[in-house]
């Protein structure tokens, strides 16, 4: 596996993964994504701003993860204090046939050696309260939960929020 940052060649991959995650999500009653959200132009707006990475397994787009320091308002009902910097990541996915091959993780991971280069020393993400997935990874690589919210984006949805501070685990 190999992670890199995305350019726009690659975000056809990516809207290829997103469209077979999508229906997954669905049948275990995950709504946070959907036909119009994430769609190109939100991939090809992290492309710009260099915070979409992809990870490649055997030529596949096998994950995505936008790594960003852009921190939802709605974070502030956790307790969070905003102005601190922080890592998030948002549209954290894996293709379904290369699920339980540890790309989340690495990906996860890759966030943290994003943070160290930038010397930010906190790292955060959210999930869907339906996400069973995330919901177990999330602590297993060390990250807290914070409490839920919802997002202005996302009406509707319900929202976990899990934080992890320095010192983080050498990449892996």
């Amino acid at each position: 596996m190999h992670i890199r940052l995305a350019t726009a060649a690659d975000v056809e991959g990516v809207m290829n993964l997103v469209r077979k995650v999508v229906p997954q999500m669905r049948a275990a009653g995950n709504f946070q994504w959907d036909d119009s959200y994430p769609n190109p132009d939100v991939f090809l707006q992290d492309v710009a701003r260099q915070q979409l990475w992809i990870a490649k397994f055997n030529g596949d787009t096998a994950g995505v993860a936008s790594i960003t320091t852009d921190q939802e308002p709605d974070y502030a009902n956790v307790g969070w204090d905003l102005n601190e910097p922080s890592i998030v990541v948002h549209r954290l996915a894996v293709d379904p046939s290369h699920q339980g091959k540890g790309i989340a993780a690495a990906l996860m991971r890759h966030a943290e050696a994003v943070a160290n280069r930038r010397g930010i020393t906190v790292l955060r993400v959210d999930t869907n309260s339906q996400n069973q997935a995330t919901q177990k990874l999330f602590p297993k690589l060390g990250y807290t939960y914070a409490g839920e919210t919802g997002l202005r984006n996302r009406p509707g949805l319900r929202f976990l929020c899990y934080e992890k501070r320095a010192p983080f685990d050498p990449p892996g």
